[in-house]
């Protein structure tokens, strides 16, 4: 994965949770189904199955790829809105524009994240640019959802895009894992990620046999997503591989572990931990609206078809019976 790496990682600052900080039990994994998005790109829905209490802050998830597009098949997605949330795009392999109906937009590649609080409403489209359509070529990312507390939710839209020479990267004492501190902070570390909602987001690639243990705040819940390999989570070491996610119980640190031995195309364990701080309200989801109340959810729907979420020239892929989730 061509997401930032290190040559030598003892170079970088170590982390390790003290020897008596409670350990985080693995409650549940989960194995994310298949599907498609937007115009057609395949994903995995890492969250699904999952309670929502042990979600919160976060919504849903998808693992964009990893797909080798042939010349003319690389897609993205049609024009859609966003109230009351935040999406966050990490791209591991590839390029992505994206474009908004504040004017807002730019280009995200290897490493990149781009951070849209969509707050109050807009309209916003993500697709491959021209020349990766008709060249082809690989695709890989995330796309994570934050959902923002009532208070919160009609702020102003804003930008982030964080650059992969931005993260915090951070190693295990023994130098067999690099750690991407993308947003929050790990062990008094700052990932560059502005966050309305308190979160830790960080990418994780542990060598043949590496473990890391680290500290997580008592006050976080814990969740790991696979992004390749294999390895096990938790002290008692339960597998897990590619697409699969592990939810941890209570505690002040968590343990994920690579095999010694891992498949040809995937030589490393690739991991996204997150963790974040559960905002406890009520929470009314359809599609590209995540509001409090049914209400709320009503006129989000109402200010998207009256224009007040922002116009486009063509805004092609809606239908007047409701919005596109994306």
């Amino acid at each position: 994965m061509p997401a930032v790496t290190v040559e030598d990682l003892l170079t970088l600052p170590r982390v390790a949770a003290p020897a008596d900080a409670a350990v985080r039990p693995v409650l549940t994994v989960t194995t994310a189904p298949s599907g498609f998005e937007g115009e057609g790109f395949p994903v995995r829905r890492a969250f699904a199955g999952i309670n929502y209490r042990h979600l919160d802050p976060f919504i849903m998830m998808d693992q964009m790829g990893e797909v080798d597009y042939a010349p003319g098949e690389p897609k993205g997605t049609p024009w859609h809105p966003h109230r009351g949330f935040e999406t966050v795009t990490y791209i591991v392999d590839g390029i992505f524009d994206h474009q908004d109906s504040q004017g807002g937009g730019g280009t995200i590649t290897n490493g990149d994240t781009q951070w849209m609080t969509a707050g109050a409403g807009l309209l916003h489209i993500e697709a491959p640019p021209e020349h990766l359509v008709v060249s082809g070529g690989l695709f890989h990312g995330l796309q994570l959802w934050v959902n923002l507390p009532a208070k919160d939710k009609m702020t102003a839209p804003r930008y982030q895009d964080i650059r992969s020479g931005s993260v915090q990267l951070l190693t295990s004492p023994d130098g067999g894992a690099l750690l991407r501190v993308i947003a929050g902070e790990l062990d008094g570390h700052e990932g560059p990620g502005i966050t309305h909602t308190p979160i830790t987001m960080i990418h994780a690639t542990l060598a043949p046999g590496a473990e890391i243990t680290l500290p997580w705040r008592e006050a976080f819940n814990g969740l790991a997503y696979v992004m390749a390999g294999r390895g096990t989570v938790g002290t008692d070491r339960r597998p897990v591989h590619m697409g699969q996610t592990a939810v941890f119980g209570a505690g002040g640190s968590l343990t994920v572990r690579a095999d010694e031995r891992q498949d040809s195309n995937t030589p490393d364990l690739d991991v996204v931990l997150l963790g974040g701080l559960p905002i406890r309200e009520p929470m009314a989801h359809y599609g590209p609206f995540v509001m409090n109340t049914r209400e709320e959810l009503q006129q989000a729907f109402d200010d998207f078809q009256k224009g007040r979420l922002g116009t486009v020239p063509a805004v092609h892929g809606m239908s007047a019976s409701g919005p596109q989730e994306s």
